[in-house]
């Protein structure tokens, strides 16, 4: 079976982040906004955790389990996150 080539512009991340992050917080994905910490939408530590547990699993990752403090927005995770997978 042929591995699954996944997208990781900039773009495609942040699409895919803002899509999560609407799933957990319940809110339609036209609400969010890059530039709000996430905390203001309400998402809490489990939230978070479930959130990085994702990510690691799409993007072959390990992160650490503040990802979503240290990074608090989604284009700030998008960023970092790109960073990470731009490197390989």
């Amino acid at each position: 079976m042929p591995e699954t080539t996944i997208d990781t512009s900039a773009e495609a991340i942040a699409e895919w982040l803002t899509g999560r992050v609407a799933y957990y917080l319940d809110r339609p994905v036209t609400e969010l906004r890059p530039d709000v910490k996430l905390v203001e939408y309400g998402l809490d530590s489990v939230y978070g955790m479930s959130l990085i547990t994702e990510i690691e699993d799409r993007f072959d990752l390990e992160l650490e389990s503040t990802l979503a403090w240290d990074h608090p927005t989604i284009a700030a995770i998008t960023g970092y996150l790109h960073g990470l997978v731009g490197q390989r």
